[in-house]
């Protein structure tokens, strides 16, 4: 479905997507849990779009958001990596590392571990001078694991996510930055 290179660390390995993630992709999309600092749920519809997003990001750029496995456990737990924002924003164009996995994942530390994985590829592999997150300013699980990344957080840096509508609880977002130098030590 994707193409793209095959990342591992000692629990995880960081691959290209296949046919069969749709589905589990789509069941953690509409979990309302996982979905909480999002504007909705998706339909099975708006997360095969996302996917076709996903791949059409690896052809244009040769990395991505990659399907996340459990190394002789879960085929699919969600997915970690770069993208490049398609909104407008005062710090784009720009880099971003994210993250999203199932329920069932969380509290394991993947999400860290994969994207330790992933800030090195883009470090290492695409050269990037820097490295961004954001999320919504109650999102305290990613932005503990952005912090454990070495992530530096300016609340001068923070933002309306022109994505979000104006009013909702969840428009303004909190961004966090690493430099590869920051990175290196």
């Amino acid at each position: 479905m994707a193409s793209g290179p095959t990342l591992e660390t000692a629990r995880l390995i960081l691959r290209p997507w296949r046919e069969s993630d749709l589905e589990p992709f789509s069941a953690l999309n509409a979990d309302p849990v996982v979905m909480k600092h999002f504007v909705s749920t998706q339909t099975r519809a708006e997360s095969d779009t996302t996917a076709a997003r996903i791949k059409r990001h690896f052809d244009e750029h040769g990395y991505g958001l990659w399907a996340v496995e459990v190394r002789s456990g879960a085929p699919f737990i969600g997915f970690v990596g770069l993208m490049v924002p398609q909104f407008e924003a005062p710090f784009a164009p720009c880099v971003e590392i994210g993250w999203r996995l199932a329920l069932e994942a969380h509290g394991n530390g993947y999400a860290t571990e994969a994207a330790w994985e992933a800030l090195t590829f883009g470090f290492e592999q695409v050269e990037l001078a820097e490295i961004l997150s954001f999320t919504t300013l109650e999102n305290q699980p990613s932005r503990r694991v952005m912090e454990k990344l070495g992530m530096t957080h300016d609340p001068a840096d923070d933002f309306d996510h022109p994505s979000v509508p104006v009013g909702s609880p969840i428009r303004r977002h909190v961004l966090y930055r690493l430099g590869r130098e920051q990175w290196r030590s």
